[in-house]
């Protein structure tokens, strides 16, 4: 009985104080959490787009800040490369510090002949070859499916007239060097139109502890023909996604919060 006591009070101090991987305090992230793979891209977001910004935790250098958009409080956090990474992350957030809804704001590749560089990706599924949904969902195949409020909130807020927009299913995929030649074709095979590497992780933590969703990724590379974007466009230059996230993230919170 003692031990389970030591347990609940070693339980109850991460919640009220931080996580494993997170040095938060309990009330530092907002109820949404904008999502990029990259720490810089967090702290760009944060510099440029939040007012009173603060950061919240550093550990290992996965940055986190809340601050304010348009006088709605909104936290932003990296989650590194990987659904193992992403994992984590998402599960202590949601977990340990009551986030209700995560946005993925990062970069993919694409083989699908009808998209183009920086075009924008709104995941409706994340298909996967990796193991950690099926470690979850007791061995089956679980599908990995944006939150459909969420999603079609994002989607309302996206300029159109300036975006070329796809929605539907990615690829996340555990290995960024897949020694699978045959997968590119596979995608193309079945329409996917973008691979990325977290999708289907955040998708199916989200579902488990009952949370919301949604992946929004800008074309960083076509595959096929080598086109590419350099390592700082993609950590500053996703504005037109940073900013339909951020305008989506607060103005569902108030539908939901209604």
């Amino acid at each position: 009985m003692a031990k389970q006591s030591l347990i609940a009070q070693v339980h109850d101090n991460r919640r009220t104080m931080s996580s494993f991987h997170i040095g938060a305090k309990a009330g530092d992230f907002a109820k949404t959490v904008l999502m990029p793979g990259d720490p810089l891209r967090a702290k760009y977001i944060a510099d440029t787009y939040l007012d009173d910004g603060f950061l919240v935790t550093d550990v290992r250098n996965m940055l986190g800040y809340t601050g304010r958009y348009k006088g709605e409080t909104i936290s932003v956090m990296a989650h590194g490369m990987g659904g193992p990474s992403t994992a984590i992350y998402v599960t202590e957030l949601i977990r340990d510090f009551d986030v209700s809804s995560i946005i993925r704001v990062g970069s993919c590749g694409t083989v699908h002949p009808d998209v183009k560089l920086r075009d924008i990706i709104v995941a409706q599924g994340a298909s996967t070859d990796s193991s950690v949904n099926r470690i979850k969902f007791g061995g089956y195949d679980f599908a990995a499916l944006a939150n459909y409020p969420l999603l079609a909130h994002v989607v309302s807020c996206i300029d159109k007239a300036k975006n070329n927009v796809h929605i539907g299913n990615v690829l996340s995929s555990d290995l960024f060097y897949s020694p699978d030649t045959e997968l590119l074709n596979l995608m193309t095979r079945y329409g996917v139109l973008a691979v990325e590497m977290e999708l289907s992780a955040i998708y199916t933590v989200a579902a488990e502890f009952g949370a919301r969703a949604v992946g929004m990724c800008t074309v960083s590379d076509v595959i096929r023909t080598g086109e590419a974007l350099s390592a700082l466009d993609r950590q500053s230059s996703f504005d037109q996604m940073i900013r339909t996230a951020l305008d989506a993230a607060v103005t569902f919170e108030s539908i939901v919060n209604v």
